[in-house]
């Protein structure tokens, strides 16, 4: 298989590695050795979560099939657990063939959410050794505002739902997340924000939002009990 391209995000205390080709595919480790190791080992899961939108991918098998292209200083969020840093790819002009990819990752990544979702109800979720971590209801509203923020920051005015079930605002807020692409792919979004504020390039929202979706995917697998 040909080389994965990745980049490397470096923080004081957490490395992030991510494929620059593959979004939501982003792991972290203590440096830059254990964070490629982690991507490689999290490669099936990422195949698996490819397959559920019908999207071909091959885990690869080792780390020699990565190949570090970009790296990066990262920051506070870095150390905090989550990637925070635009690689140089994701500042190309946005066009339709991208629109059309990420939507069929962002749908894979969403099914598998929904999954993980549908096999954890009625069953626990197993504690962190001091007894925190978000149980199944709480997991699915930090989801659900997570991409409400997110949206914020691609500049789309995203409307008051007006839904009480969760379920029904998650489908209306990924209902908008795609609208918004569309708008970005035909260059209808704004680069900076009404005060100046930093807009996220499209293919980094994506990045960012399949890369939320699927940890907490994982961590709900990981965690039934």
């Amino acid at each position: 298989m040909n080389p994965i391209d990745v980049f490397i995000e470096s923080g004081r205390k957490k490395v992030f590695a991510s494929a620059l080709e593959w979004p939501g595919w982003s792991r972290s480790g203590r440096d830059e050795k254990s964070a490629l190791q982690n991507l490689v080992d999290y490669g099936l899961r990422y195949a698996q979560v490819m397959a559920v939108g019908e999207v071909e991918f091959q885990a690869p098998a080792d780390t020699a099939d990565l190949n570090v292209v970009e790296q990066h200083a990262g920051n506070s969020s870095t150390d905090f657990g989550s990637p925070a840093v635009i690689p140089d790819v994701d500042r190309e002009p946005f066009d339709r063939r991208q629109l059309e990819f990420s939507q069929s990752i962002l749908e894979a990544c969403w099914k598998s959410f929904d999954g993980a979702v549908e096999s954890a109800k009625g069953r626990s979720l197993r504690k962190g050794p001091r007894g925190g971590g978000r149980d199944l209801d709480k997991m699915i509203q930090h989801v659900l505002d997570a991409d409400k923020a997110y949206l914020s920051r691609l500049a789309w005015k995203f409307t008051k739902i007006d839904a009480q079930d969760r379920y029904e605002q998650l489908q209306r807020t990924r209902e908008a997340i795609i609208n918004a692409l569309e708008a970005a792919a035909m260059g209808d979004l704004p680069e900076k924000g009404p005060r100046g504020g930093i807009v996220w390039p499209a293919s980094y929202f994506i990045r960012r939002t399949a890369w939320h979706v699927l940890d907490h995917t994982w961590e709900i697998e990981d965690r039934i009990i």
